[in-house]
């Protein structure tokens, strides 16, 4: 899988780099070993973060900047990243879906970028394209519905938008029966060594929790 940077984030984020990270998976219901780790780290994030630190942090900062430059409101349309981090902050457990997604949002809130999940069997063509999205750009937003993603980074693929920082589309999104996986990590505050561990972190997840071997490492920007 080719993922291309276009000009339209090269301009306003010069300094972005990304990780993709693809495996052969295995997903179930629920993992209680991944669940006491969430259970550890959730405690770290209430116990030293509050919502105003949390906006500092590079990589949701970073997004957030992105999404002016965009000409998006990031306090409306929140980095995902962001969103989880709130909600453990307001003294709410994280969503249980299933071990994939639970997994994921754990690398999201360890590392404080914003990680899309995908089942890359649904993404159509050899190429990925990370660009702006558009007025009037049709995208169902995963559990949201029709989302305005337009001045949003978004991933495209050849039918069209998949993958937004604030949240990923109904077409491509993992279920249980998802083999094969694709995670893209957004680093819009150019670390790559950060995105790059970020990205070993969720292949050493993979093989504790989902059957893995942690499948391949692709640095993009």
């Amino acid at each position: 899988m080719k993922i291309i940077v276009s000009k339209e984030i090269a301009s306003v984020c010069p300094e972005f780099v990304g990780a993709a990270v693809e495996a052969q998976v295995k997903n179930t219901a629920y993992c209680e070993a991944l669940w006491d780790e969430i259970k550890v780290l959730q405690a770290e994030v209430t116990q030293t973060l509050s919502n105003e630190l949390l906006k500092e942090l590079p990589g949701i900062a970073a997004t957030r900047r992105v999404y002016k430059a965009c000409g998006k409101d990031p306090s409306r349309y929140r980095p995902a990243s962001e969103q989880l981090m709130r909600r453990l902050l307001q003294g709410k457990d994280l969503y249980q879906i299933d071990t994939l997604v639970d997994l994921v949002n754990l690398a999201s809130i360890k590392f404080g970028y914003s990680i899309g999940g995908f089942d890359a069997d649904k993404l159509v063509g050899q190429t990925i394209t990370l660009g702006v999205g558009r007025d009037g750009e049709p995208y169902e937003g995963i559990g949201r519905g029709v989302l305005n993603i337009a001045g949003l980074p978004v991933y495209r693929d050849e039918v069209g938008g998949f993958g937004t920082p604030t949240s990923d589309h109904e077409r491509t999104k993992m279920t249980i029966e998802t083999t094969h996986l694709l995670v893209l990590i957004n680093g819009y505050d150019g670390n790559e060594q950060r995105v790059a561990d970020n990205a070993r972190y969720i292949q050493e997840l993979l093989k504790r929790y989902a059957d893995s071997d942690g499948g391949s490492v692709t640095i993009y920007k």
